[in-house]
């Protein structure tokens, strides 16, 4: 048996770096089927696809005609492409910058406790809320569409935001490190059609944002005095405070209690 795997041996024309190459290509793949997976660029693949097919097609059979309108299609297609769906390579590319080596959630367990209180508090009084709350992605372009605040972030100002009175209620505020840092933002509406019909324009808004940035975005409802956590393109409704707790510890604190293996071997091998 050892003289089986010593015998063993690569052909000479594969190299080190054709392996290398295949493993790029396979975890290139498989990031743009994850990013892409559950969006309209899927159903543009199928037809990028289909029209690939009806080319090879029209090419065999010689239909000249066929041939010569799918080429045209076909050579164009990548521009189409990019006009089409600029917001999801947007997203895309925002997602594929993001560092998986150091991740810090700019929150603490006493900000998640005020968060929680505000949105319950505001939920009680049937008053409706939008609150962003920055991760990775940097959201300036969408606070520059607001009023600064730059206040301790606190649930009576937050509740105070909100009040129908107030002259910034109308909007969105950004929580940034900890700190309440613009009111009355306008965020981008989601286009995807198929949100539940009972999700009004806050939810869309809120939806929208979570599909372009990695922004953790708290909705209540004034209507059905519902709160939803919208994270990642998904809108999840907290039954009671318990529960809405739990989802926030777990996207903001755990990751910090627990690192991930690449920051630990960094942190083990950086001089002290």
């Amino acid at each position: 048996m050892p003289e089986l795997f010593s015998s063993f041996s690569f052909p000479n024309f594969f190299r080190w770096q054709d392996i290398l190459d295949i493993l790029i290509v396979s975890f290139i793949i498989h990031r743009i089927i994850i990013l892409i997976r559950g969006t309209r660029a899927v159903q543009m693949l199928v037809g990028a696809l289909v029209i690939a097919l009806l080319y090879f097609l029209s090419t065999a059979l010689d239909l000249l005609a066929l041939q010569l309108l799918l080429r045209s299609l076909l050579s164009s297609i990548l521009l189409i492409a990019v006009i089409i769906f600029q917001e999801d390579i947007r997203r895309a590319l925002t997602e594929m910058g993001r560092t998986p080596f150091f991740k810090s959630s700019n929150i603490a367990a006493d900000d998640i406790a005020q968060l929680i209180s505000a949105a319950v508090s505001l939920s009680r009084r049937r008053i409706g809320a939008l609150i962003i709350i920055e991760r990775e992605t940097g959201l300036q372009e969408y606070m520059e569409t607001g009023f600064i605040i730059d206040s301790r972030l606190v649930q009576e100002l937050l509740v105070a935001i909100f009040l129908t009175k107030s002259p910034l209620h109308d909007g969105a505020v950004v929580i940034k490190q900890g700190r309440i840092h613009s009111a009355a933002c306008v965020l981008p509406l989601s286009k995807n059609p198929s949100i539940d019909k009972r999700y009004g324009m806050r939810h869309r808004a809120a939806l929208g944002l979570s599909e372009m940035t990695d922004a953790v975005i708290l909705t209540v409802s004034e209507e059905t005095q519902e709160i939803s956590v919208v994270h990642s393109g998904t809108i999840t409704p907290m039954r009671d405070e318990e529960k809405l707790e739990t989802v926030l510890k777990d996207i903001f604190l755990v990751q910090e209690e627990k690192p991930s293996l690449w920051k630990r071997w960094i942190k083990k091998t950086l001089p002290r």
